[in-house]
């Protein structure tokens, strides 16, 4: 068993993680907290295994709760904010969900938590392994990472490539998109033609616009994708 506790400021989001943790039969629901200073409390009184924590919350955000332990819990971040990601693996995190929680993330997360439980904390080489559910991009000296299911969709420039994640600025890298095939997972990540990948969790509407034309239509997204012929069949035949 893993005993978990849960810290949002938010109680409606409290309560849908308590409901979504309880459909895990390895989980144990040691408590909840709604800031900072509460948290902290309750962390020093339960020892519990984990936190599943909010990053963005009033007064303070789930990284100050982590300097405040000597020895923090396993964390599981649970965050509306993908542009966090970076600071979030500063603090080992073992997994980084984007709300609303997608109930198959939740329990690839737990299963990272089970295995994160299971080792010694310094077993580096596990520790990294935990981490390939995140695209890393450099752009210019930086180094972004976002959780696969942030990642909205791939657009080919050339030799470049436009990566669209959901809340940050489009980012354009200096790496084609096929290398990027390489590294996504199928499903739910899917190339249509030659110049686009997609999140096909992200797909919220399609539209036929001539026999030639579709256009497609990505949560996150701010305007649709065109697709050929071509593409729209791949789609079709993908089911999606």
């Amino acid at each position: 068993m893993v005993r978990v506790i849960v810290v949002d400021d938010e109680p409606l989001a409290r309560k849908g993680m308590r409901r979504l943790l309880s459909k895990h039969p390895t989980i144990e629901f040691a408590g909840e907290a709604e800031s900072v200073a509460t948290a902290a409390t309750l962390i020093e009184q339960t020892k519990p295994d984990a936190v599943f924590l909010d990053i963005e919350m009033s007064g303070a955000t789930g990284f100050d709760l982590l300097r405040r332990l000597e020895t923090p819990p396993k964390v599981v971040f649970v965050t509306a904010h993908a542009q966090h990601a970076v600071q979030a693996f500063e603090f080992d995190a073992v997994d980084y969900l984007l709300k609303p929680v997608d109930p198959d993330r939740l329990a690839d997360a737990i299963a990272r938590l089970e295995a994160a439980c299971s080792r010694p904390r310094d077993d580096t080489a596990t520790r990294l392994g935990e981490r390939q559910n995140f695209l890393r991009i450099k752009v210019q000296s930086k180094t972004v990472i976002a959780p696969f299911n942030a990642v909205i969709a791939l657009v080919a420039e050339g030799d470049f490539t436009q990566v669209l994640i959901n809340g940050v600025p489009r980012h354009l890298v200096n790496q084609m998109l096929g290398k990027f095939e390489s590294l996504l997972p199928d499903p739910p990540f899917m190339r249509l033609g030659r110049s686009l990948i997609i999140n096909a969790q992200r797909l919220r509407r399609t539209e036929a616009v001539s026999r030639n034309e579709t256009h497609i239509w990505l949560e996150g997204a701010t305007e649709p994708f065109v697709l050929g012929r071509a593409a729209a069949a791949q789609l079709k035949q993908r089911g999606a």
